[in-house]
């Protein structure tokens, strides 16, 4: 849990670097985006014209190039950053690690597997040891004419522990 990492890179990277669960592709005006849940996070490539962001919500111990890293923060406490890239593009982010009690744990993966199973990208992972439920991972897409806004959530039974993600790639 303590080894997990935010990156977002300027390039393309290998879809074949993760194991993904599920994903899918939107297009909208003018920006294109492929989004993933993996085996320890989330994985989003959103391209408009000839500029590609990346953004990473992965393990440290993931093997990720270091050319055109953008940003890379360990995922712990909270974090927001944002970065103006060529052509006015705009992207902002904010995520945190949050570690709650067991019943409150329980209570949030009970209502995000209600809620999300028929909307966004969900994926519930096989339960490892005793736990009787695996973790979930859920990401909601949000499109207009000029940005994509992602809120990502991905929950770690082992810990009690939730990870929540919002990022936003806007054009001018």
């Amino acid at each position: 849990m303590t080894d997990l990492v935010f990156r977002l890179y300027g390039r393309s990277l290998h879809p074949e670097l993760f194991q993904r669960h599920a994903v899918r592709q939107v297009e909208r005006g003018e920006f294109r985006a492929e989004i993933a849940i993996t085996e320890s996070g989330h994985t989003v490539s959103w391209t408009s014209g000839n500029l590609t962001l990346v953004e990473v919500a992965t393990s440290d111990h993931q093997p990720l190039p270091k050319k055109r890293r953008l940003l890379s923060y360990p995922i712990q406490g909270e974090r927001s950053d944002s970065l103006e890239c060529a052509n006015g593009v705009c992207y902002e982010t904010s995520f945190q690690l949050e570690r709650v009690r067991p019943d409150v744990f329980w209570t949030f993966q009970q209502e995000l597997s209600a809620d999300s199973i028929s909307q966004g990208l969900f994926h519930r992972f096989a339960t490892r040891g005793r736990l009787a439920v695996g973790a979930i991972s859920w990401v909601n897409v949000e499109t207009r004419t000029k940005s994509l806004l992602l809120q990502a959530f991905h929950t770690f039974p082992e810990e009690f522990a939730i990870v929540k993600s919002q990022s936003i790639f806007q054009l001018p």
